[in-house]
C-alpha cells in the first residue's frame, strides 16, 4: 500500500491542483530619482538589492527610466524585507578580510 492511499489521500494532477488559481499581477515598486527628480514605478526585474556587511555597504540602484541616470540608495532592514519579498534580485557581498 503507498503511503497515499495509507493515508486517505487520492493522487491529483498539477494541472488540477492549481485550475482555480488565477495569474498574479507583479509586484511593483515607487521610487524616484535625484537627478531628473523623476517619480515612477519600477518592476522587481528593474531593481537589483546588494547586502553587505553593514548598511553602509547595504544597498539597492536602478536605472532611471526618464533620464537614464544609474540610482544607487540606502537600503535599511525595512526595504530589503520588502524587495526581498517583492522578488528583487539579491547580490550578498562578501568581506575579503
Amino acid at each position: 500500500m503507498s503511503d497515499s492511499a495509507a493515508s486517505g489521500v487520492r493522487g491529483i494532477s498539477v494541472a488540477a491542483a492549481f485550475a482555480g488559481m488565477r495569474s498574479v499581477a507583479p509586484v511593483m515598486f515607487r521610487a524616484g530619482c535625484p537627478d531628473c527628480r523623476g517619480r515612477f514605478e519600477l518592476a522587481a526585474s528593474a531593481l537589483r538589492l546588494a547586502i553587505g556587511a553593514s548598511s553602509r555597504t547595504t544597498f539597492y540602484s536602478f536605472t532611471c527610466p526618464e533620464c537614464g541616470a544609474a540610482v544607487r540608495k540606502p537600503a535599511g532592514e525595512r526595504v530589503v524585507e520588502l524587495l526581498t519579498g517583492g522578488g528583487v534580485r539579491t547580490l550578498r557581498l562578501h568581506s575579503t578580510l
